[in-house]
Formats: structure tokens, sequence, C-alpha cells
């Protein structure tokens, strides 16, 4: 993943922050069971949110034990125990990682190199699960072919990583598909693509590397895209988190959702706000 999905920290509970950190560090070693150590290096936060959604949506209670960790060794700490779903969550996230820096390759990035710490984790997933690893390879082809086209429409260069999120979604939840998991995980893709763009897009511009958002608006500066193309910019996002609202409420949860209501009610919002604003300059107010 990418990330950028994160809480709205001070309106997290303490039983929830609780959680989060025993997913994450839970899905760390899950990574390393499944897909070996190197891979571990490439855990975000966004994959702990994945596995209290994909927990609370298959009704799977999630168990957590107090354990020692390789970074925290001197400290036992709450950790979730492995399962079938967090190692299947792992190998997704290995499989996002290598691919994600198979296309910073693509684009000239230096750090691309590090695409090699996951080869072999890479292969460990294709064995576990193939099918999750052909979508997302088979999405970040489609992908590049947009992006090496020069594609500067917003909504086509977001419908592979959109579709990437739905057809994970799917494999992952299983019997307990419906359609507004499919549509709230294909919104959440968008995002994250959006976001992706909207973080990178002064970076993109200096490299000249592909940025939909500056193909689209010509701005060489974020600050002046976001600024003269603000209600469009704000219509897209609105349009995204008013559906994401109708989908999750249409989301049968086993268990407690706080954590990922907040996440995505606000945590998400937050996080936009924050990129469509940052790096305004001093004599810019975001409106």
């Amino acid at each position: 993943m990418f990330g950028y999905i994160s809480p709205d920290a001070p309106y997290l509970f303490k039983k929830d922050e609780t959680l989060y950190k025993a997913l994450y560090c839970g899905l760390c070693k899950s990574i390393g069971a499944g897909c070996g150590q190197r891979a571990r290096t490439a855990l975000t936060y966004d994959m702990a949110f994945m596995s209290a959604m994909v927990h609370n949506i298959r009704r799977e209670d999630v168990n957590i034990k107090k354990a020692y960790c390789c970074l925290h060794w001197f400290r036992r700490r709450p950790i979730a125990v492995k399962d079938d779903t967090t190692v299947m969550l792992g190998c997704i996230n290995t499989a996002l990682a290598y691919y994600k820096l198979l296309d910073d390759k693509a684009d000239g990035d230096k750090k691309a190199i590090f695409r090699h710490l996951y080869k072999r984790g890479l292969k460990r997933a294709k064995k576990r699960h193939p099918q999750a690893v052909k979508i997302i390879e088979e999405q970040t082809q489609i992908q590049s072919g947009l992006e090496k086209s020069g594609c500067a429409i917003i909504d086509a260069a977001c419908e592979p990583t959109a579709e990437m999120m739905k057809k994970l979604s799917v494999y992952a939840l299983g019997e307990f598909s419906t359609e507004h998991t499919e549509a709230f995980f294909y919104d959440l893709g968008k995002w994250i693509y959006l976001a992706d763009a909207l973080d990178d897009y002064d970076k993109d511009v200096k490299k000249g590397r592909y940025n939909v958002l500056y193909l689209a608006y010509g701005q060489k500066c974020k600050a002046d895209a976001v600024e003269k193309n603000r209600e469009e910019i704000n219509f897209i996002f609105d349009s995204l988190f008013a559906d994401m609202r109708i989908r999750l409420s249409n989301i049968n949860f086993r268990f407690n959702h706080d954590l990922t209501d907040n996440i995505i009610l606000r945590g998400i919002p937050l996080k936009t706000r924050s990129l469509t604003c940052g790096g305004c300059g001093k004599n810019k107010k975001c409106k």
C-alpha cells in the first residue's frame, strides 16, 4: 500500500488505538511467517486498516496476546495472533510493495532498487495466494500502460487502482463480499491513487514524471493547481466521501467498528485536507 490511510488520532478511543497497533504488529509477524523477514520492511498502517475491515466483515475475532518483537524486545506488547487472514493480507502487502517499486523503476526512481528485497517474498506470496498476486500484477500493468500513453483523464487514470482494490476485496472477503463492499473498496482505491498523485505532484513535475493531475490542470505547482481548480477537486473528493459513507452504512459488521469508522469518516478526509492544503506557502491560504 501507500501509507495514506490513517486514523484521526485525537478522536481514537484507547481500546481502538490498542487494537490498531496490535493488528499492525500481528501483520508484521504474519508477513515474516508467510513471505520472509525482508518483506516485513514494506508494512504500512494501511494494511492494519485492511485487517480490521476484513476480520470484522468476515466475522473473525482477533485474538490478541502480549508478546515480544524484534524492535520492542525489552517489553511485551499486545500483538494480534497470526491467522489465515493476516497471512493472506501479508502476501498482498508484499506483492503491492514489489509492484509499486517496479512502477517506480519505470519512472526512474532510485528507490526502486529496493524491490530486490521483496523478490523472494513475492515468490512465496504467489505460492500461497496466486490469484491475489495476479490481480495486482494485471492491474499494475494496465496502470503502467495508461501512464505511458500520457492519459490526462482523471477518472480513467484512477480506474486500474480502483479495480485492483475492488477485486482484492472480493478475494479477501470471499462469501462475505457484497456490492457495497466492492463499491467501497473501489472508492478507496480511487482515493489512494488521487492521494498519491497529490502527494507527489511537485516532485513528479520537477523530475518530469507522469502525474495525471498535472496533465489535467497544467500548473507546475501543486498549490496553484489546487487553488485554481479547488471547486473541481473538492467535488471529486466529496463525491468519493459521500459514496463511501453510503456504502459503509450498508456493510454488515459483526463486531464494534469504531476503529474503521474513525479512519474512514475522519482520518481519510483529514489526510485529504492535509494533501490539498499542504505546501500552499506563507502567502496562500486554504479555502
